[in-house]
């Protein structure tokens, strides 16, 4: 049986070897991105829950539903794909949950190594919503933050 280009993709994503602990990846992103609002619309324009510029969103899909929570999270999931195969190119191994942040708010920035703190400090949140643990009773060492700024072996971040 072959694996389809969407169950691959989501595969790719959801089954990285940098999974979150607690929140999984997407859910995060669409909880720091909009609060999960469909209905969002961002400054430059950017829509649906993810807030995926239409340009972007169009190079992956003719759909216009915007709102429908499956639809933009399988636009998303199309976006990071490739952007976690350039990621992957670049650096030889799979992004971490910090890495994957920035590839989806700023990817040139992870990709040059240049990651500003605006987008870093988003970056952390983005990392303790998939550090939180799904069950209360389970106790995650935490990293220093000071930790996530070597994230990228090569070239070195520079904040």
């Amino acid at each position: 049986m072959t694996v389809g280009p969407v169950k691959k993709l989501t595969l790719l994503i959801t089954l990285a070897p940098t999974l979150c602990f607690g929140m999984d990846r997407m859910s995060a992103l669409s909880m720091l991105e909009t609060g999960n609002d469909d209905r969002m619309v961002g400054r430059a324009d950017e829509i649906s829950r993810h807030q995926v510029l239409k340009r972007e969103w169009h190079s992956v899909s003719a759909s216009t539903r915007y709102r429908d929570p499956e639809i933009a999270k399988q636009v998303a999931l199309q976006l990071l794909d490739q952007r976690v195969q350039r990621f992957t190119r670049v650096y030889h191994r799979s992004p971490t949950d910090f890495e994957f942040y920035v590839l989806w708010n700023a990817p040139a920035q992870v990709l040059a190594g240049r990651i500003s703190h605006t987008v870093a400090e988003r970056a952390t949140r983005f990392v303790n919503l998939c550090s939180i643990p799904d069950n209360p009773g389970i106790s995650l060492a935490k990293a220093p933050a000071s930790q996530h700024a070597g994230v990228l072996e090569r070239p070195v971040l520079k904040l």
